[in-house]
């Protein structure tokens, strides 16, 4: 069966609409011998004469008084679909939208956000969910709107990433501790009790600490091992183990402890804002994407590390 030509229906809409093929062509700016044929191959289509002869004048059909109804908002419709979306309209706008973060997003950057996208939208809600990997199926199959983190080699190659701020790793301990004091060398580091992130119950977190200290000579004690940084600065700040997070992720869950440079060499990373290319014009979900950005921005400067 073939494919029916769906511009007739915008031909049907405006000759039902006239009731004259004379009308009609001069209002889709055609000549009345265009119009003529395309009432021809309508009326083919359907199998209805759909407008007939009634002295000088044309007259619908049962089926074309049947039809136009329909064939208006047919058109109405796919003229919607196709024009510009309008203005968006925050304090209108009723939507929830998927956000998967890292360990220590939520807590550093979910107050702010949350307290801006309220004010602005307060139709809007924020669901966060956990990180356990760096799959990018949820992205794609819509279960995510949004995802902060870095990007790696499991990132799918169509996802958008725009930066949001360099991160390091730190060192953290509690206020008293003997490293809140005096120079941190990667001996007086090494020889503390540390705690180990990793999300996947690993000795061995996602950073190089353990290999940059092996090519000194150097080994740290893991005693324990947590799933997330959150979980790791409140077990240093109630003993004395040693945490080591980011700094940017962590500057408000470390309030109250201290920090440090970590005092063996490793890279800087970026952190970034991650979404599926269909969502890019999306007027509500690049609203959003700006409120990040700029809470993010704001907060740069406020996890200091003491020197």
């Amino acid at each position: 069966m073939s494919t029916p030509d769906l511009n007739l229906l915008v031909t049907l809409n405006v000759l039902l609409a006239e009731g004259s093929v004379a009308r009609a062509a001069q209002r889709l700016r055609l000549s009345p011998s265009a119009m003529s044929r395309a009432l021809a191959r309508l009326r083919e289509t359907t199998g209805d004469p759909l407008l007939v002869r009634a002295g000088r004048g044309l007259v619908p059909t049962p089926r074309a008084l049947e039809l136009r109804e329909r064939v208006s908002q047919l058109v109405q419709d796919a003229e919607a679909v196709l024009r510009p979306a309008e203005k968006l309209n925050l304090k209108q706008l009723v939507r929830t939208f998927t956000l998967r973060t890292s360990d220590g997003f939520v807590e550093n950057f979910g107050p702010d956000l949350i307290a801006r996208v309220g004010g602005e939208a307060p139709g809007v809600r924020l669901h966060f969910v956990q990180k356990p990997n760096k799959d990018s199926a949820p992205l794609r199959d819509g279960t995510v709107d949004l995802e902060t983190g870095v990007v790696g080699k499991t990132t799918a190659p169509e996802v958008r990433a725009q930066a949001l701020f360099r991160d390091r790793f730190i060192g953290v301990v509690r206020m008293g501790h003997s490293l809140s004091q005096g120079e941190i060398t990667p001996v007086r580091y090494a020889a503390g009790r540390h705690i180990s992130v990793s999300r996947r119950g690993l000795d061995r977190g996602p950073i190089d600490i353990d290999e940059a200290l092996n090519s000194v000579g150097l080994e740290r004690e893991i005693v324990t091992i947590v799933g997330g940084f959150s979980t790791a600065l409140a077990l240093a700040r109630a003993s004395d183990l040693i945490a080591s997070v980011p700094e940017r992720h962590t500057g408000n869950l470390r309030a109250g402890m201290h920090s440090f440079p970590l005092p063996v060499s490793l890279t800087t990373f970026t952190v970034s804002l991650l979404w599926h290319p269909r969502l890019d014009a999306d007027p509500a979900h690049r609203w959003l994407r700006g409120c990040i950005r700029d809470v993010c921005a704001e907060q740069l400067g406020n996890a200091s590390v003491s020197r």
